[in-house]
Parts: structure tokens; sequence; C-alpha cells
């Protein structure tokens, strides 16, 4: 008798098979259309700074480019040393000194990052200007009468725009080196110690060097935020590349100038990168022992608790509080406007434009994570990196690259309407604001991607595994199972996503439509006609919303480590 039995199965077994692998083809290219969508505005911006200029580039190159160089260089390098010194002390501060307030200051040092670096400036020229409350109160005190009596500090000059910036963007540096000196060895620290090491030498020769690699990539950050900002440097009147950018398009008409400068910025950006790379590419410790063993801490009293907590506060009042109440203050007198259609059409502008792109963000990273786990090759790993780069390109350069393309196929297409049908189109894309989500899209999907990555991958591929012996495609397994056990990390990126597309300036000021206004316009239109009191309240309103991700922020990752270690004082 023929069995019939073995080939029936063979077929079955093979037909889930090629689905399942037709299936997961289309997630690999589902990544590599995001990671395509990701560097059209690099090659459109290199394709249209390649096409020639006339004398522009010339003009550029002999004026602007190498005194915007040399700026964008000198408040680099102070942003660079003061983040580094506010973010590296107050993180060794909290996590190995006992002292009075040491809890409130572990979560309390990341508020900084709720204001945007515009914001903090505007409120500074306010607060430090001659008729503002640090002046007003200087001349009542010692009965000065007018500025040629006493010295003060410019506050609108390039150590200004430092001072701001450095103590809005030192929360990057404090984050990454205070995770980095939680998951130092104990041991190790222990030993220094018994060898007659004392807290300065523990420092600099021990944890420092362990803590470089995190260090670098804090103030990496920190400096391609710095990089980023146009508000602040414009306010201020300090000519950075990002301005440089800025100016060339705007006020000087060169759409093709402003795309050269522009590539001379993103490899500025992409030097930045590799130098981070570089400087920590053979750095690396292991943690050998699997005890959990809580960080050897200094008990402070006295003089030096004191001390440690002003060097805690001070950041945070500077940072934060000042701004705040500055903010409050001004909003208070203001509350009339809070239904003005201005500021509703503004709100409602922000919140729309927030919430289509935060979501469509969060989608494409889990799609783009998933193809990496469901197709984990050379070809997604790509794709995942090149997604990546669009948080390290500033908005101002991702602006100029990603008008080009779009406008060209908005002019396409209304051509074709015109002789097919009679009708003009106008701007679809670049008109209606999707230039923006396509903008916001680009620069903050690796913020989007980094949250689902680290929370996909605590998901054991067991569970994918007996899936898909149950008859589900990859579809319904993301579906199914991966999306309800990851739902508190989608909400974290959703979150943070949104947040940073409520806070973006540059992209906004360049690719919104014509009588388009959002919260960050609004507040940057008021301090260009130094009239910053008719922006406080919208500026409260991004600083209170940009709050609750900051919070949670700190809460999240101080509840990590304690996990982690209590996880590892039960194994």
């Amino acid at each position: 008798m023929t069995d019939l039995s073995h080939p029936l199965r063979s077929d079955a077994a093979q037909a889930p098979r090629s689905a399942a692998t037709r299936s997961d083809r289309l997630w690999t290219l589902a990544g590599v259309i995001v990671a395509a969508l990701t560097l059209l505005p690099v090659l459109s911006l290199a394709l249209l700074a390649a096409q020639p200029t006339g004398d522009v580039w010339t003009h550029l190159v002999g004026t602007v480019l190498p005194r915007s160089l040399w700026t964008t260089f000198l408040l680099m390098a102070g942003v660079g040393a003061l983040t580094l010194t506010l973010g590296v002390g107050t993180a060794w501060l909290v996590t190995m000194c006992r002292f009075p307030g040491r809890a409130f200051f572990d979560w309390a040092l990341l508020v900084p990052l709720a204001v945007p670096t515009y914001i903090i400036a505007y409120t500074y020229v306010e607060i430090l200007d001659y008729t503002g409350p640090v002046q007003s109160a200087i001349r009542a005190i010692f009965g000065f009468t007018t500025s040629r009596d006493y010295w003060f500090p410019e506050v609108r000059s390039l150590g200004g725009a430092i001072f701001v910036m450095g103590f809005v963007l030192y929360p990057y540096v404090y984050l990454t080196t205070r995770a980095s000196f939680l998951l130092q060895s104990a041991c190790a620290l222990d030993v220094s110690r018994t060898l007659g090491a004392g807290p300065m030498r523990l420092f600099f020769r021990v944890a420092l060097p362990l803590a470089r690699p995190a260090i670098v990539v804090g103030v990496s950050l920190a400096l391609m935020e710095c990089l980023n900002d146009i508000g602040a440097v414009t306010f201020f009147g300090v000519q950075t590349m990002t301005f440089s950018v800025y100016d060339t398009w705007i006020n000087r008409s060169s759409l093709a100038g402003a795309s050269q400068l522009a590539v001379a910025m993103l490899a500025l950006v992409f030097a930045l990168l590799w130098i981070e790379r570089h400087a920590r590419r053979r750095q690396r410790f292991h943690v050998t022992s699997s005890r959990y063993q809580a960080l050897p801490g200094y008990r402070l009293g006295g003089a030096r608790a004191l001390g440690a907590m002003i060097a805690c506060a001070v950041p945070i009042l500077v940072g934060f509080v000042f701004p705040a109440m500055l903010l409050a203050d001004y909003a208070s007198r203001r509350l009339d406007e809070l239904t003005s259609p201005a500021l509703v059409s503004a709100m409602t502008n922000t919140l729309t434009l927030s919430v289509i792109a935060s979501l469509m963000t969060v989608v494409i990273a889990i799609v783009l994570v998933f193809a990496q786990r469901v197709r984990h090759n050379a070809l997604t790993r790509v794709c995942g990196r090149i997604a990546a780069i669009g948080y390290a390109i500033p908005g101002t350069v991702l602006a100029v690259g990603i008008l080009i393309p779009l406008a060209r196929f908005d002019n396409m297409v209304d051509a074709f309407a015109r002789s097919t049908f009679g009708v003009s189109t106008g701007l679809l894309l670049v008109g209606t604001g999707t230039a923006l989500v396509y903008a916001y899209m680009v620069r903050f999907l690796a913020v989007a991607h980094g949250q689902i990555e680290g929370g996909l991958g605590k998901v054991t591929p067991h569970l994918d595994m007996a899936a898909r012996t149950l008859g589900r495609t990859s579809g319904k397994v993301l579906w199914e199972v991966h999306v309800p056990m990851i739902r508190p990390v989608l909400l974290t990126a959703l979150l943070l996503a949104f947040v940073d597309c409520m806070k973006e300036l540059p992209a906004t000021i360049l690719l919104r439509p014509f009588n388009f206004e959002t919260l960050a316009t609004t507040v940057y239109n008021a301090a260009s006609r130094e009239a910053f009191g008719d922006g406080a309240l919208p500026a409260l309103v991004i600083v209170l919303v940009g709050l609750v991700p900051a919070i949670l922020l700190a809460r999240t990752s101080a509840r990590s480590f304690r996990d982690r270690g209590s996880a590892r004082q039960a194994g």
C-alpha cells in the first residue's frame, strides 16, 4: 500500500515555509524603503550642491564659511567643556556621595532637558539684560544710575550662547555618565580604595577612565544639539554654520549656496560622529561578578554636604527653575490670550503635526526593528544604521535636502494635472505640512528606533518560534505577541517623539506652509521682534509638556538600575 501521508505532510510543511519566506522578504523590503527615505534628503542635498552656482560659492568660501566655521568651533568647544564639567561632576556626586537631597537631585538634574535651547536663550536675555531683574538689583543695591557705572557681561554674545546651551544640554552627559558609574564594578572601586586611593584619585584614575566611552557619547549628543540650534544663536547674534545656511537661503535667496554650506555642515557632523566612534573604539570593560553590590559611597557632612548640594542645585536653578519662573510670571499676565485665535491655531497645528509625525515615526521604527529581527543579516543591519543617522542631521540641513525632491514632485504633479485635466493641484506636499511630517520622521526616527530596539530585544526569540509553528505569519507574530508585550516601550517612544516634534524649530521655520504657525515658531517670532512677553504663554506650554518625558526618563532610568540590581542580587 502506498503511503500518501508523507507527501501530504511534506506539502503542508513547505507551504507555510514559503509563505513565511515571502513575508520575511517584505519586511526586508520595508526596511530598505525606510533607509532610502532617510538617505533621500542627503542625496538630494549632495546633487544640488554639485551644481554650478556662479560666484556664490566663491563669495561664501571667502567671507561666510571661514567665520561661521570658526564661530561654530568655538561654540562647540565651549559647550562641550561646560556640559562635560556639569554632567560628569553631578553624576559623580549623586552616584558616589551620600548627602541630604541626593535622591531628589538624582532625577531632578534631568529636568533642564524639558527647556528648548531657544526658549532658555530668550528668558536669559530678559533676566540678564539692562532692564532685567539682575542688573536692576545691582543698580538698586550699589546706587548705580547708568550702565557706565559698572561692568556686566554682555549676554548677547558667544559667551552667553555657551552659558545658556551648556546649562540646557548637560543632562545628556549626566545621563550617560551616571549610567556608566552605576554599572561599574564595585569590586574594582573597592580594590582601589584598599590600595589607598582617596576620593579624587579614585575619580580620576579609576572611575573616569572606565566611564570615558559613555562621556564621549553624552558630549557628542550635546554637541549635535548645539549644532542643530538656530533660535538661540540667531537671538544672540552668533553666526554659526546653522545660521549661515538659514541666512543664505532666506535672506540671500540662494538655495544652491545654502545647500553647499549644508554639505559642509554635514561633513562636520560626520566628522564629529567619526571622532566619537574613534575615541571609544577600544575602550571596553566588563563586570565579572554576577553578584550585585552597592557602589562604595562617601558620606558627606558639614561644609562638604552643603557644597555638594549647591553643586547639584545650581544646574537645576539655572537650567530650569529661573527660566520657568520668568515664563510663569509673564504668562500669568496674559492668561486671556489662551483663547485667542492665533494661539489656538498654533496649538492645533502643533498638536496635529506632532501627533501625526510621532505616530508615523513609531510605526516606521517598529517596521525597521522587526525587519532586523526577522531577517538578521547585513542588509537589515545597514538599514538600521542608516535610519539612525537622521538625528545627527541638523534641522536646517534636513530642510534643504527635503525641500528639493518634494518641491520637484509637487511641480511634476501640478504640470501633469494642468496638461491632462486643466486644473492646478498646487503644492500637495510642501504646502500642506507633509514636508514637515517627513522632516520630523527622519530627524527623530533614531529616538523611537532606540527605544523599540531595546524593548523588542528583551522578548525571547522562542516566542517567535512558537507562534510560527502554530501557523502565524511574521506580521501576526508582531501584532499578537510583540506589540502587547512592549506596549509601555511603545508609549515611551511615542511620548519622546511627540515632544521632540513639538520643540523642533529649525526645520519648522524653513518647511512650514505660508501663514502656518506652531508654538515653536510663535515663540521665535515674538522673540525676533523683541516682544518675548507675547511668546511666554506658548513657551510655557512647550516647557510643561516637555517636562513629562524628562521626569519619565529620570524615573525609568532609576527604576531600571534598581531592577537590574535586584536581579543580580537574586542571581
